[in-house]
């Protein structure tokens, strides 16, 4: 069995939490304030320590307290999700979808409404994390989308996303009429995308300049890259897929595009289960994925599709 209090105590405690108040989680629980008092209070024994503070009209969490508040929301709100995909209507699918941070914020996640609308039986469930992960030990993730590369084991499709353009970008207003591009790109901040497989000493290299061996600011995600940039901090160094939302508002442009040469490379993976290929769900996100990303043509070679 597991190491766990009643969900009856659990229950009353996140909502007096949540509530600030025993009354109004009462109120909500259909139970006398005096039930949720006490519910609290076997709660607090079970742990041996106190769980609020009680105030004339309301209740605070303690620093206890308040951690546990904070673990149980996350597990009431996957409970919640789970009890309401069960109660989906019988065709209805949930496609859990597994997505690089960076790409799910920038470049999916925008799109997702489109496919939401063209297939409104199938529900979303998206998940984010930096590294590529093992669809044959995460058998609940139906479809990952991983940067920089992908776990490949028999029994799994992969697939890039296409090849990508990394470019310095910036915001206009750092250019500086009468100077060279060089000596701009030179005196720059340079901000460091983390992951990126791609370094400034790479870009320097493939240009034939000299590295500026200097300080540059670092993030661990190219979309915290890209908005640095818009906010003036500096050049990023990012593929282009990344800021189309910035180059198509005018917030960043290509330093140098014409002049200096980019690079192509591919940096996101698909990666699903051969024997989940057919199913339904999978089966026409593929398809979507493939059309909005441009590799329709290129996958239908590869058998991918």
């Amino acid at each position: 069995m597991r190491r766990i209090p009643n969900f009856v105590l659990l229950r009353a405690f996140e909502a007096a939490a949540r509530l600030e108040s025993f009354t109004l989680a009462a109120e909500e629980l259909h139970l006398s304030q005096s039930a949720i008092s006490h519910q609290v209070k076997e709660l607090e024994t079970y742990f041996g320590l106190p769980l609020f503070h009680r105030r004339n009209r309301r209740v605070e969490t303690t620093a206890e307290g308040r951690r546990l508040f904070d673990s149980l929301g996350r597990v009431f709100d996957v409970i919640e999700a789970a009890c309401s995909e069960v109660a989906l209507s019988p065709q209805a699918q949930v496609l859990a979808v597994h997505c690089a941070p960076s790409l799910a914020v920038k470049w999916l996640g925008p799109r997702l409404p489109k496919f939401m609308q063209a297939h409104p039986d199938i529900t979303i469930r998206l998940s984010s994390g930096a590294e590529p992960i093992d669809l044959t030990r995460m058998h609940e993730v139906d479809i990952a989308i991983s940067y920089g590369m992908a776990v490949e084991r028999p029994g799994l499709h992969v697939y890039p996303l296409g090849a990508e353009r990394i470019v310095p970008m910036c915001s206009p207003g750092m250019l500086r009429d009468g100077v060279s591009l060089e000596q701009q790109i030179a005196d720059f901040t340079l901000i460091d995308s983390q992951l990126s497989r791609v370094t400034w000493r790479d870009w320097f290299t493939l240009n034939g300049l000299a590295f500026p061996n200097k300080p540059r600011p670092s993030f661990d995600r190219g979309a915290l890259a890209i908005s640095a940039a818009v906010d003036g901090m500096g050049i990023a160094l990012e593929t282009t897929r990344l800021a189309e939302r910035e180059f198509a508002r005018g917030e960043l442009i290509e330093f140098g595009e014409g002049h200096f040469k980019p690079f192509m490379r591919e940096t996101h993976f698909l990666s699903y289960r051969t024997n989940e290929r057919n199913l339904d769900k999978v089966k026409l996100f593929r398809l979507w994925l493939a059309d909005i990303a441009g590799m329709t043509a290129q996958w239908q070679a590869a058998a991918a599709l």
